[in-house]
Order: structure tokens, then C-alpha cells, then sequence
């Protein structure tokens, strides 16, 4: 499944530094944690069972920048199933 441009505009947003951050999108739930700057690097992607744990996809995001903190790489790569 490819990250649709409405959820990386949720996911472009910056939120709280070194949390878990859970929202939803139309019928899919999403979890996601964020970095020490507020950016949003671990994704789960899928439907809550019963236990609150997401079934689905999992997402990593790779953000490379400069040494003068230029951002020079942002993509999201798919890691497999979220159990």
C-alpha cells in the first residue's frame, strides 16, 4: 500500500517531540511515533484489533539533512506487516 498524499500531509506536520502519536484516516487507524525534533519516523498503518494494536502495514522514514541542517533526503520506506 502507497502512503496517499492526503496522509503524508498528516504525517508532514510536526507534533510533539519523542511520543506516540494515534489518529485515524477515513476507515484506517493510524500510530505513529516521533523523533526528538517533532518529525514523525515509525508509521503503523492498518485497523486496531481488539487489544488496540494496529494490523497492517509498518513504515520507516529516512530523513537524511546537511551538516548545516538542510533537509536533502525525506521518503517513506515500506518495512513489512504490522502484527
Amino acid at each position: 500500500m502507497n502512503l496517499g498524499n492526503d496522509i503524508l500531509k498528516i504525517l508532514d506536520k510536526q507534533y510533539a517531540p519523542n511520543t506516540l502519536v494515534e489518529t485515524s484516516y477515513k476507515n484506517l487507524d493510524l500510530a505513529f511515533k516521533t523523533d526528538a525534533t517533532g518529525a514523525p519516523i515509525l508509521l503503523f498503518l492498518g485497523k486496531k484489533d481488539e487489544q488496540g494494536q494496529i494490523k497492517g502495514e509498518r513504515y520507516v522514514r529516512r530523513l537524511k539533512k546537511s551538516e548545516d541542517g538542510k533537509l536533502l533526503k525525506d521518503h517513506w520506506d515500506l518495512k513489512g506487516k504490522a502484527t
